[in-house]
């Protein structure tokens, strides 16, 4: 979906395809008709924005023979879809049974995670709409935080000035602006977004800036309005959002069986305790921490859907951000991905049935996104 900003700029809301197992071409070819088009068809617009995740294989077979690239981008049209943002965060094997800490792997020291984030970026730039300002692409925060050292800080350095780099000759050579968003996340080596200020500072901001994902940003207990007006100081663009919500409990000590029917097995769910106290997952929550007050909870939940008390969502912490973002005179950045990647794996009485579940609770969380950003002064332009 397209929405113009009282500013007069264009901000492109999307749905964030890893919520799809597809890690090869054809299947993410076969996404499009399955449930791009219709959930462009169940919200009633002519122009439907997906951030797309491409596996390496994938990312590898675009690049490696662009007239499949073309391919792309023409069934793309066909169906009413567009691209202007790839989600690079996750290498391959995002649906496999056990994902955990190996969604980091490979970290920002490596030449593979390079290689593979200026892969994505090149595609992108194949796909970008004519009218498209800018593309975008996000990725972790360097790495999983454990076995991190001054030897290991200085090789991701070096990588990113060698993607701002190749960032900057893929603009030469192909017209096309594409940024990359670090997404500061909850165990990470770059957790919050003051942490981002510190470590990111350096970076070449004309090429590099961060992914503020929304449920990373209150499972850390942070203020949307605080966290803006430290990233606008140190010059840091927010060149992506991620539309996304935490589980919320008041009181976990007197919700221990709720929590528990959110523990599974794919998805890492870092557990944070206001005032303190954290957990790298939420069965270790469960059985570790003291729950002597509030806690959040790595889990993407639907957005337009708060679960039964006790438990909650930070709805309110989404509310806050997008009227940070774009409540004022600028709109504060222009891509905002809504991320539910955990639909399968929500306790079996919320998951949705069957494709027409799926695409049903999709066209729902845009919506939701979408007349909120018009409550803010947004108008949609996407018909």
């Amino acid at each position: 979906m397209r929405l113009r900003h009282p500013d007069g700029s264009t901000v492109h809301v999307a749905y964030c395809t890893n919520v799809h197992p597809a890690e090869n071409l054809e299947g993410v070819l076969g996404q499009l008709a399955r449930f791009g088009e219709p959930v462009r068809e169940a919200l009633g617009v002519d122009r439907l924005g997906l951030g797309l995740w491409l596996a390496r294989d994938v990312a590898t077979a675009l690049v490696e023979d662009p007239v499949q690239v073309v391919r792309l981008r023409r069934e793309l049209a066909a169906r009413g879809l567009e691209v202007v943002t790839l989600n690079a965060f996750p290498y391959r094997g995002f649906h496999d049974p056990v994902v955990k800490r190996k969604v980091y792997v490979p970290d920002w020291t490596t030449h593979d995670r390079l290689r593979y984030t200026l892969d994505c970026a090149s595609v992108l730039a194949g796909l970008l709409p004519e009218d498209a300002a800018r593309g975008s692409v996000s990725t972790l925060p360097l790495a999983w935080r454990t076995d991190w050292d001054a030897s290991r800080a200085a090789q991701a350095r070096t990588r990113l000035t060698e993607l701002s780099e190749g960032l900057a000759k893929l603009a030469a050579s192909s017209g096309r602006t594409i940024r990359v968003a670090l997404e500061p996340e909850p165990g990470c080596v770059v957790e919050t977004v003051e942490q981002a200020c510190a470590e990111f500072a350096a970076l070449d901001h004309d090429w590099l800036g961060v992914c503020l994902d929304v449920c990373h940003l209150a499972v850390q207990f942070e203020d949307p309005v605080e966290a803006l007006a430290r990233l606008e100081d140190a010059g840091l663009p927010v060149v992506k959002t991620q539309a996304s919500c935490a589980l919320h409990v008041e009181d976990p000590a007197a919700a221990k069986e709720e929590l528990a029917a959110f523990h599974e097995e794919r998805f890492l769910h870092q557990t944070r305790e206001r005032g303190g106290g954290s957990c790298d997952d939420l069965d270790e929550a469960l059985a570790g921490l003291p729950g002597d007050d509030a806690w959040r909870v790595h889990f993407h939940l639907p957005l337009h859907a708060d679960p039964e008390p006790p438990l909650s969502s930070t709805s309110g912490v989404l509310n806050s951000t997008l009227e940070a973002l774009f409540g004022g005179p600028r709109a504060v950045t222009d891509h905002v991905e809504v991320e539910t990647y955990t639909w399968q794996v929500l306790p079996e009485d919320r998951r949705p049935q069957g494709d027409a579940g799926l695409v049903a609770g999709l066209a729902a969380e845009l919506a939701w996104t979408r007349d909120r950003l018009v409550a803010l002064g947004l108008e949609d332009v996407s018909r």
